[in-house]
C-alpha cells in the first residue's frame, strides 16, 4: 500500500543552536516589556509570580511539548496530533479552532512587539528631539469640531500608532527574505541578533543583581511587604498574607503567561532542526532528541532571565516609573540601561558606570531590531501549517498559495489591530495572553487524548495521561481568568476561527463539482495490474453496488433484464467505502476481487462516493475504446438532504454530481461516459 505524507520535509535543515536563535527572537524578546506587567499586575510578588512560571513550564509546559513534539515532529506539533486522533468533521473543527488562535497568536505578536519597539524608539533621547521637530497635529485645535476622517487622522498620527505602523510596513519586508524559504543568512542575523541582546540583558541583570548584594536593606524591605507587614507582630505570622500571595499570583498569571510563549512556536519549527543522516520520515529520531534539547535550553535561559529581571526590576525601578504612563512602562530594563533614577533615589550610573545614554542608546537598538524580528518562527510555522489544512480543506485557490495571500492578508489584519488598539502593548497583551494559553491547552489535549488511546495502558501512560488532563484543566481555568479580565483575545480568536470555517465551507460549496483526485493506491500488485487490464479493456457496463441489499448475482440478473442487455454482457461492480468525508482531497485505496462469477472494484478511504466513481468512469476513457456507461438506481431521497449529505458527508445525490464531473472533465462528447438511472 502507498503512503502520502501529511507534510513534506524541509529542504534544508540547520542545527539547533541556530534554530534555538530563531525561536529566541520571538520567545526571548518578552523580556523587552514582560519585567514592567509583571510588576503592574503583581507588584511586590512579581519576582514570585515569575517563579511561578518557571514552575508551570517545567512541570508542565516543558513535559507536554517534550512528549508532542515525539509524536508530531513534522511542524503540525499538538494541531495534528488532535487531527489525526479525532477523525471526520469534529476533528477538522478542532484543527479550524486552533489555527484560529494560532493565526490571532501571529498577529498579536507581530503587533505587539512592534508596539513595544515603538516605546523604545519614542522614549530613545534621539526619539524624543526627532519628535519635538514634528509638528504634533495638523487639524483644527478644538478636537470637538473634528469630523470622523479627522479623529481617524489624529489617531494614525499619534506618535506610538504612527511609528508602529511604520515599523509594520517596514518589517513586512521581511517576509520576502524568508517566502521560499529559510536562509542560512537569516538565522545567523536572527543569532547575532538574540545573542547581542542577551548579552545587553545580562549586563543589566547582573549590575542589578550586585547592586541588591551591596545594598540588603532594599532585600529587607522587598521581603516585609511581601509578607504584608505593617508593624503588627501578630500579623506578620498570620496565615492571611500567604492567602493574598495566592489571590495575587493567580490573579496576575495570565499576563505572566507570555513567559511561556515559546513552546506553541518551537513545534513549527521542528523540520528546520537537523537531525541525524540515517533519521527515517516516519520518525525522525535524531531531529526529535535535538529539537528536546531546543526546547531544554530555551527553557532554562528563559527561566533564569525572566525571574531575574523582573526581580531586579521590581526592587530597583521606581513603582511610579512603572506605571501606565511612567518612564519605565513596557521598557524597565531599557529604563535601567539608560542609568535612570532608581526607587531608593540614587542614579543608575550607581548600577554600572556603562549606564547612560550611550549604553541605552545601543540596548534601545538591539531590543527594537529584536521585536522587529519577533515573529518570524510563527510566520515560518503558518507559511507551512495554513497551506497544508486549507489545502485539504478545499479552501486555498492555486494563485492565492503561490504568492502567500494569506500571509498578506495577516499582515493586513496586522495594520488593523496596531489602529484599533492604538498600538498600545498594555491592551494588546490580553489577546497575546489568551491565544497563548488556548494553544497550551490543545497541547495538553492533545498529549493527554494520545497518552489514553496508545496500547498497552501503562501505569506510566496512565499518569502521563493524568498530569496532562490536570495541566489542561489549568490552562483552560487561566483562560477562562484571562476572558474574565479581558475578552479582547477571544473575540479576535473566535473571528479568525468564524471567517476560517465559513470560508471553508463556501470554498468547498464552490468547489464541489472539481474532480479533486490525486490517483489511487493499490491493495496489492494484483489489483494495480488487473485495474490497469480493465481501464483499457474491460466491461463498458460499470454498476455500483451496495453490500447487503442484494448478492451480486442477483445485481446482475436484475441489470440484465431491466436493460435489455445480453446473456454474456460482462458487468463490473464498483462498491465504495467512505473514509473521511471531512478532507476535500482524496488518494482512494483499490482492490480488484472476483466473487460469484463477476469482478468487483472495493473502493475504500474515499471522500466522496460521486467523485470516485466519476474517478473510476474518466480513467476507463481513452480513443480506442467506447467509453463506459455506469448504471443507476432511483433514490427516495430529498433533494435537499441529498445535496447536504454530499457536501458534508460524501454521499447523496451521487448520479447527478457523476453527470456533472463527467461533463466538468471538458471530454469530447462521443469519449464522455453515459449515466443511466432506473
Amino acid at each position: 500500500m502507498n503512503h502520502i505524507n501529511s507534510s513534506e520535509a524541509p529542504s534544508r535543515a540547520h542545527a539547533w543552536p541556530l534554530v534555538l536563535c530563531l525561536v529566541g527572537v520571538d520567545y526571548f524578546s518578552t523580556l523587552a516589556y514582560l519585567p514592567s506587567m509583571a510588576v503592574e499586575a503583581a507588584g511586590s510578588l512579581a519576582p514570585i509570580a515569575a517563579a511561578g512560571v518557571v514552575l508551570v513550564t517545567f512541570l508542565l509546559a516543558l513535559p507536554i511539548y517534550w512528549y508532542v513534539v515525539g509524536r508530531s515532529s513534522d511542524g503540525r506539533g499538538a494541531t495534528g496530533l488532535l487531527e489525526d486522533l479525532t477523525p471526520g468533521w469534529r476533528g477538522k473543527m478542532i484543527v479550524l479552532t486552533l489555527l484560529g488562535f494560532a493565526a490571532a497568536d501571529f498577529v498579536i505578536t507581530r503587533s505587539l512587539s512592534l508596539a513595544d519597539a515603538a516605546i523604545h524608539l519614542i522614549h530613545n533621547p534621539h526619539g524624543q528631539r526627532l519628535l519635538a521637530r514634528i509638528p504634533q497635529t495638523f487639524l483644527g485645535e478644538d478636537p470637538a469640531s473634528w469630523s470622523w476622517w479627522e479623529r481617524a487622522a489624529a489617531l494614525v498620527m499619534a506618535p506610538q500608532v504612527a511609528v508602529t505602523l511604520g515599523l509594520s510596513i517596514v518589517s513586512f519586508g521581511l517576509w520576502q527574505l524568508i517566502k521560499n524559504g529559510l536562509s542560512r543568512r537569516m538565522l545567523w542575523t536572527t543569532a547575532v541578533a538574540t545573542v547581542l541582546y542577551l548579552g545587553l540583558v545580562a549586563i543589566v541583570v547582573v549590575s542589578g543583581i550586585v547592586y541588591l548584594g551591596r545594598h540588603p536593606e532594599i532585600i529587607s524591605d522587598e521581603l516585609a511587604a511581601l509578607r504584608f507587614d505593617d508593624g503588627d507582630a501578630a500579623a506578620s505570622v498570620s496565615l492571611g498574607w500567604r492567602w493574598e500571595w495566592l489571590q495575587i499570583i493567580l490573579w496576575s498569571f495570565p499576563q505572566m503567561a507570555l513567559g511561556l510563549s515559546g513552546f506553541e512556536m518551537l513545534m513549527t519549527v521542528a523540520p528546520q532542526v537537523a537531525g541525524n543522516r540515517d533519521d527515517s520520515p516516519e520518525h525522525p529520531r535524531g531531529r526529535i532528541r535535538n529539537t528536546r534539547k531546543l526546547m531544554l535550553t530555551a527553557a532554562i535561559i528563559m527561566s533564569v532571565y525572566l525571574v531575574s529581571a523582573v526581580t531586579v526590576t521590581s526592587m530597583l525601578a521606581p513603582r511610579g516609573a512603572l506605571a501606565p504612563g511612567g518612564a519605565a512602562e513596557h521598557r524597565a530594563l531599557a529604563y535601567l540601561a539608560h542609568g535612570s533614577q532608581l526607587a531608593n533615589g540614587e542614579p543608575g550610573s550607581a548600577l554600572n558606570p556603562l549606564f547612560g545614554h550611550d549604553f541605552g542608546d545601543l540596548f534601545d537598538l538591539s531590543t527594537a531590531f529584536v521585536l522587529c524580528l519577533a515573529g518570524i518562527s510563527v510566520t515560518l510555522g503558518l507559511k507551512n501549517l495554513l497551506p497544508h489544512y486549507l489545502h485539504r480543506l478545499g479552501m486555498e485557490i492555486g494563485w492565492a498559495g503561490k504568492v502567500g495571500a494569506i500571509l498578506h492578508l495577516l499582515n493586513v489584519i496586522i495594520l488593523v489591530v496596531t489602529v484599533v488598539f492604538h498600538a498600545s502593548p498594555a491592551s494588546l497583551q490580553w489577546a497575546y495572553a489568551t491565544s497563548v494559553l488556548v494553544l497550551l491547552a490543545g497541547a495538553a489535549l492533545a498529549a493527554t487524548r494520545d497518552l489514553f488511546s496508545r496500547r498497552p495502558r501503562t501505569i506510566g501512560r496512565i499518569a502521563g495521561g493524568s498530569a496532562t488532563a490536570i495541566g489542561a484543566g489549568l490552562f483552560l481555568a487561566l483562560t477562562g481568568i484571562t476572558v474574565l479580565i479581558n475578552h479582547s483575545g477571544i473575540t479576535i480568536a473566535l473571528a479568525f476561527v468564524t471567517v476560517i470555517v465559513l470560508s471553508s465551507f463556501i470554498s468547498r460549496w464552490i468547489r464541489s463539482t472539481e474532480l479533486r483526485f490525486e490517483g489511487f493506491d493499490f491493495r496489492n500488485e494484483h489489483s494495480q495490474a488487473r485495474w490497469l487490464e480493465l481501464s483499457k479493456r474491460g466491461p463498458r457496463v460499470l454498476a455500483p453496488h451496495r453490500p447487503g441489499l442484494m448478492s451480486l448475482a442477483d445485481r446482475r440478473h436484475a441489470l440484465l433484464r431491466d436493460y435489455r442487455l445480453a446473456a454474456d454482457e460482462a458487468v463490473l461492480f464498483v462498491e465504495v467505502t467512505l473514509g473521511d468525508p471531512s478532507d476535500f482531497y482524496q488518494r482512494p485505496l483499490m482492490s480488484v476481487e472476483g466473487e460469484e462469477g463477476v469482478e468487483v472494484l472495493r473502493v475504500s478511504h474515499c471522500v466522496s462516493v460521486a467523485h470516485v466513481l466519476a474517478a473510476i468512469c474518466l480513467e476507463m476513457c481513452d480513443d480506442e475504446t467506447p467509453p463506459p456507461e455506469i448504471v443507476f438506481g432511483w433514490s427516495n431521497e430529498a433533494p435537499l438532504a441529498a445535496n447536504l449529505n454530499f457536501l458534508l458527508l460524501g454521499e447523496g445525490n451521487v448520479p447527478w454530481m457523476v453527470r456533472e464531473l463527467v461533463l466538468n472533465a471538458g471530454l469530447p462528447a462521443h469519449r464522455q461516459p453515459r449515466i443511466l438511472i432506473g
